[in-house]
C-alpha cells in the first residue's frame, strides 16, 4: 500500500517568515503554552493546536479558527515556552494572515499586509491628493496672506469637499469590512453549533471589550491593557466629538467653535485619551524583552497611522492660533491624509481586529455550553 507524505506549501512557509512567525518550527508540542494561558477555554485550549496547524500549513482551518482571535497576545505562553517558539507572536502573525485571506478585495489585503514596502504609498498618496486638491482650488497662494490666529480651515478645504471624499470612502471601507466579516462569521469552526441570542451574546462580548476584562488575566503583558483601553475609548470619544461638530455646524450654526465650548472639550478629552493610549502602546512596543512580543511592519503601520492622526490633530488645533498659516495648513493636510489612510485601510489593518475579535467572542459565548459539555 502506497503512503502519501504531506508537503508544506512553500508560499505558506514564506508567509510565516514574512509575518515574523518563523519560530513556529521550534515548537515540539509540549503544551506548556496551553497550560499557562488564562484566556483559553477549558474545552478548546490554545495556542498548542494552532502552532501545530501552522506547522502543517492548514491555512483554511486557521482562518476559520475562533481561537486565533480569542488570543490577546498576553505572551504568558511566550515567556514560559522552553523552546522559545514564541507562541504569542505566532498567533499575532496568524491573525494578520487571516485578515489577508478574508480581505475583500484580496489585493488590498495583500498591499496593507506588505506594509514594510507599502508605507510610502499608503501614507503618501492621500497627502499628495489633498495637495493636488488645494492646487486645483487655487487656495495655495492665499494661505500665506492670512494673519496668524485668524486661519479657518473650512475656508481652505471646504466642508462639502471633505464630506464628498470621506463619506464614500467610509462607505466603501464599511462595505469591504462587512463582506469580510460575514465570510468570517459564516466560516467559523462550529458555526452550526451556536445557540441562544446573538444580541445577548453581543452585549456580553462588548462589555468584555469595553472593560478590557480579559486583558486583566494577562501576566507578562498586563501593561498592554491600559494602552489599548485608552486608545479604544479615545476613538469612541473622537466619533462623538465629530458628531457634535456636525451638529454645531449645521444645526447650531456655530463654527469654528471657541476653545471653551463644551463640544470642544469632548474633542480635547478624546484627543488626550488617544495620546495617552498611543504613548503607552508605543512604549510597550519599544521594549526588547520577551514579554513585549515582536512587532512586525504590519503591526507598526497601524500604530504609526494612529499616532500620526493623533499628533497631527492636536497640532492642527494648536496651529490655528500659534503657527504660521502655511505651517498650520501643512499639518492640517497631513491630518486629512492620515485619516484617509486610517479609513481606507480599516478592513485590512489591525483596525479590523476589533470586528473579528468581537465576532469571535460572540461565537464563543454562543457555543460555550456545547464546548463545556
Amino acid at each position: 500500500m502506497s503512503r502519501q507524505v504531506a508537503r508544506l506549501d512553500e508560499s505558506w512557509e514564506k508567509e510565516l517568515v514574512r509575518g515574523g512567525a518563523e519560530t513556529v518550527w521550534r515548537c515540539y508540542q509540549c503544551a506548556t503554552c496551553s497550560s499557562v494561558c488564562q484566556l483559553a477555554p477549558p474545552g478548546s485550549p490554545f495556542p498548542r493546536r494552532q502552532m501545530l496547524l501552522a506547522q502543517w500549513g492548514e491555512i483554511d482551518r486557521l482562518a476559520a479558527d475562533p481561537a486565533v482571535w480569542l488570543c490577546h497576545q498576553c505572551n504568558d505562553c511566550t515567556v514560559r515556552c522552553p523552546r522559545d517558539a514564541r507562541p504569542g507572536d505566532v498567533m499575532q502573525s496568524l491573525r494578520a494572515r487571516a485578515v489577508e485571506r478574508l480581505a475583500t478585495p484580496a489585493r488590498l489585503g495583500r498591499l496593507v499586509g506588505a506594509a514594510r514596502w507599502s508605507w510610502p504609498l499608503l501614507l503618501g498618496l492621500p497627502l499628495l491628493f489633498w495637495l493636488a486638491v488645494l492646487y486645483a482650488l487655487g487656495r495655495l497662494p492665499d494661505i500665506p496672506r492670512v494673519p496668524i490666529g485668524q486661519l479657518i480651515y473650512g475656508e481652505v478645504v471646504p466642508h462639502w469637499l471633505i464630506y464628498l471624499v470621506y463619506i464614500p470612502l467610509a462607505g466603501l471601507a464599511a462595505l469591504a469590512a462587512g463582506t469580510s466579516a460575514w465570510r468570517f462569521w459564516n466560516g467559523l469552526e462550529g458555526a452550526k453549533e451556536r445557540r441562544g441570542s446573538f444580541l445577548a451574546a453581543a452585549a456580553g462580548a462588548l462589555w468584555d471589550i469595553a472593560t478590557h476584562k480579559r486583558f486583566a488575566k494577562c501576566e507578562a503583558a498586563a501593561p498592554r491593557r491600559w494602552g489599548h483601553f485608552w486608545l479604544m475609548w479615545g476613538f469612541v470619544g473622537a466619533l462623538v466629538a465629530t458628531t457634535l461638530a456636525i451638529v454645531a455646524l449645521y444645526l447650531m450654526n456655530e463654527y469654528p467653535l471657541p476653545l471653551g465650548h463644551p463640544f470642544k472639550w469632548v474633542g480635547n478629552l478624546a484627543a488626550a485619551m488617544l495620546l495617552v493610549g498611543g504613548i503607552l502602546v508605543l512604549g510597550y512596543r519599544l521594549k526588547e524583552d520577551s514579554q513585549a512580543g515582536r512587532a512586525t511592519a504590519y503591526d507598526n503601520f497601524f500604530l504609526a497611522t494612529v499616532l500620526l492622526v493623533i499628533a497631527s490633530g492636536i497640532l492642527t488645533e494648536a496651529g490655528r492660533f500659534a503657527f504660521r498659516p502655511g505651517v498650520a495648513v501643512g499639518i492640517y493636510l497631513v491630518h486629512l491624509g492620515s485619516i484617509f489612510t486610517l479609513f481606507a485601510t480599516f478592513p485590512y489593518s489591525k483596525f479590523i481586529h476589533f470586528v473579528y475579535r468581537t465576532l469571535a467572542l460572540i461565537h464563543e459565548k454562543m457555543t460555550e455550553k456545547k464546548a463545556a459539555g
